[in-house]
């Protein structure tokens, strides 16, 4: 019988130039943690230090989480265990998790890159009404 390694850190690679990624980057920031986050912008010099293996461009792409262990999340699997590590957020984590709740997680991953996919072309907005380059 195997027994998994415990997860004792995740690390949490997420695009820095979206805006809902970086939400939630800092919502993740602010939440009592069960298991340290480290946030890491995907595709870095960081992230390809720490996991030189990954493919790198998947992850700019899609939420990736690796554990401490080598295990290695993406999707809502990624989003899940990102619950998972957060105190208040474990419980809702378990219930997504099964069979009755896999499809309002799987609902909620397909809104986040809807999302994305809408806005990755549009500019970022300047918080202080920044001007163009000329």
């Amino acid at each position: 019988m195997t027994t998994a390694a415990p997860v004792n850190r995740l690390t949490v690679l997420y695009d820095e130039n979206c805006s809902l990624c970086s939400f939630v980057r800092g919502w993740l920031a602010r939440q009592p943690q069960l298991v340290p986050l480290d946030l890491v912008p995907a595709g870095s010099e960081e992230a390809r230090r720490r996991f030189p293996s990954l493919d790198h461009a998947a992850t700019q792409a899609e939420i990736t989480v690796v554990g401490d262990a080598g295990h290695v999340y993406w999707g809502e699997a990624a989003w899940l265990v990102c619950l998972w590590a957060l105190a208040e957020y474990r419980p809702m984590a378990h219930r997504l998790s099964t069979k009755a709740g896999a499809p309002l997680a799987r609902a909620a991953v397909l809104v986040a890159a809807k999302y994305r996919e809408t806005t990755a072309s549009k500019p970022q907005a300047c918080a202080g009404g920044c001007e163009p380059p000329r």
